[in-house]
């Protein structure tokens, strides 16, 4: 299969939220855009296939991204949950 000349739009998009969910967990510990990120990855990859597009690294940026972040929430989250769940009154 050849690849087309064009950039996948879904993938770009899908690249912009996963630095968007980087900048906003580290800013502002919001990470919703991870999720985001990680469906419009997944999306683009089957775009990409179909048509033949270009992209595929910025998707799989975007979900190795995505997935980090979402991976990293989640264990600061049991890390913290723990933490405190252990303090004394």
């Amino acid at each position: 299969m050849r690849q087309g000349t064009r950039y996948n739009r879904l993938a770009i998009a899908s690249l912009a939220l996963a630095t968007l969910a980087v900048i906003g967990t580290v800013v502002a510990g919001v990470a919703v855009l991870a999720v985001f990120a990680v469906g419009a990855g997944h999306a683009s990859l089957n775009q990409i296939r179909m048509r033949a597009e270009r992209g595929r690294g910025l998707a799989l940026t975007a979900l190795a991204t995505g997935y980090g972040v979402a991976a990293l929430v989640l264990v600061s989250t049991i890390y913290f949950a723990t933490a405190f769940s252990f303090q004394r009154h």
